[in-house]
């Protein structure tokens, strides 16, 4: 691994942590990182809330333990138990210092344009919606604020999961912004374990396609 990219490796997704504060400063610097990344039109329609105070972040993993359970009578039987099952993965969040959550907001696409036309079939349109670009603009904040506290000693873990309860944590933080939802969070604090384990990767022979 070239050591110019170090970096990249320290970041494990962690769910463990040690009843450390995290430092104001360091807290500023991996903000300051998230909001850097590169985003379609330079729109930066992301939104980050912090969430320090204890008794919040416990409400919050409640709160995603009460939705499973009400989501869990929709789902079919067979696949209910595997759903109810990620209660523990899905509040993990619970044990960290801070948690930090990311809103996606509005981005106009093509596809919006050519829906609000009318003049291709819906269907056609939609294709034109699968990059996907503004939510890729909060996968790269995400991203940049992972690798930073990674390398300022800290540990996170890239979650989705609990955005099932998106309504009901937003209301217990108090956000609400016009075209915003809620993408993804974060924990965020000084790692229980070390040395930290990876996982395995695919190797680049199966994921990488060169055209030359």
């Amino acid at each position: 691994m070239m050591e110019e990219l170090q970096f990249i490796y320290k970041r494990y997704s962690v769910r463990k942590f040690q009843e450390k504060p995290v430092k104001a400063e360091d807290l500023e610097a991996i903000l300051t990182a998230a909001v850097h990344a590169p985003s379609g039109k330079n729109l930066q329609n992301w939104h980050f809330v912090v969430v320090s105070r204890r008794e919040m972040i416990e409400q919050m993993a409640g709160a995603v333990q009460e939705k499973n359970k009400q989501l869990a009578e929709f789902i079919a039987e067979d696949e209910r138990k595997a759903f109810t099952a990620m209660i523990p993965y899905h509040t993990v969040f619970k044990g960290a210092p801070v948690v930090i959550l990311v809103y996606a907001g509005p981005y106009p696409s093509v596809a919006d344009s050519l829906l609000k036309s009318g003049r291709l079939p819906q269907q056609e349109a939609l294709e034109y919606a699968k990059p996907g670009p503004g939510i890729q603009n909060i996968a790269a904040a995400m991203e940049n604020l992972v690798l930073a506290a990674a390398a300022l000693g800290y540990g996170t873990c890239w979650m989705t999961g609990p955005t099932y309860a998106a309504e009901e944590i937003s209301k217990l933080v108090g956000f609400s912004k016009e075209g915003y939802h809620l993408a993804a969070m974060t924990p965020l604090g000084v790692p229980a374990a070390s040395p930290l384990q990876r996982t395995k990767r695919k190797p680049l022979a199966e994921v990488v396609t060169f055209v030359e």
